[in-house]
């Protein structure tokens, strides 16, 4: 199986303007992650997939493929489909989708979402353990892992219930997918969905059209996720708080 890391990003983040360009100790965000993912060793090749020059260039200086996608794409499914289309990547069978909002991802939440889709799930993603407080923070994507199956029955923002769920662990949803390339191809040729569009989650459209995701469960918290300018300021101040430790102990 042929393996292709791509990492999707948007300038125009409607909660956070310019995300991938946003810094953490002087690194943009997609400069960060794109090295996470050249660390992890996981694929053949990585591809950042922008929608703004001024992103590819953040990461000129890394061994990465560069491509310029169209601003017209409404997720980032939708960006890797178009990588996936290109001629130098016809020969690729699966796709690991590290996002430019998970500098912290745990390298356990990348390899258990390939390792859905290498044990039969035509899509894989990762979750971790919910912090109660966080059940009503519409910030915080929740998923329903069926107990049995491992396979995701529901994902939203706010707290749901119903006897469909009840054989299912509530979990904290990680932003990292894999999925094949009939897959990827598949998602996006489908049409949005109610659900989609109220939640803003664009994994409600393949699930709803009967396609499972299997999910990797991690033990411990989730990461942070920088979704929110409150979010990159926490982030910055623990990078700060890391490195003034660093300077005492030297």
């Amino acid at each position: 199986m042929r393996l292709l890391t791509v990492i999707p990003a948007r300038i125009g983040s409607s909660r956070l303007p310019g995300k991938p360009l946003r810094t953490i100790g002087g690194q943009p965000l997609v400069s960060i992650v794109a090295q996470r993912a050249l660390g992890l060793a996981l694929t053949e090749r990585v591809v950042v997939a922008a929608d703004s020059r001024s992103v590819l260039d953040a990461v000129a200086h890394l061994d990465v493929d560069r491509i310029l996608t169209s601003r017209q794409h409404r997720s980032g499914t939708e960006r890797i489909a178009e990588v996936m289309g290109r001629q130098e990547y016809t020969d690729i069978d699966a796709v690991l989708d590290f996002q430019v909002d998970q500098p912290f991802l745990p390298d356990k939440a990348a390899r258990g979402a390939l390792r859905m889709v290498r044990s039969g799930f035509s899509i894989g993603t990762a979750a971790a353990q919910l912090d109660p407080n966080q059940l009503s923070n519409r910030n915080v994507v929740k998923v329903w892992v069926d107990n049995e199956t491992g396979h995701a029955k529901r994902f939203s923002r706010v707290a749901q219930a119903g006897a469909e769920l009840a054989s299912c662990i509530v979990l904290h949803h990680l932003g990292v997918y894999a999925y094949t390339r009939q897959a990827v191809l598949q998602w996006v040729a489908l049409p949005e969905c109610i659900e989609e569009q109220s939640e803003r989650l664009e994994q409600l459209r393949p699930m709803t059209n009967g396609m499972p995701i299997g999910v990797a469960t991690l033990d411990g918290k989730a990461p942070l996720a920088i979704d929110t300018q409150t979010d990159l300021e926490q982030a910055q101040s623990r990078r700060i708080k890391i490195r003034d430790q660093s300077r005492k102990s030297a």
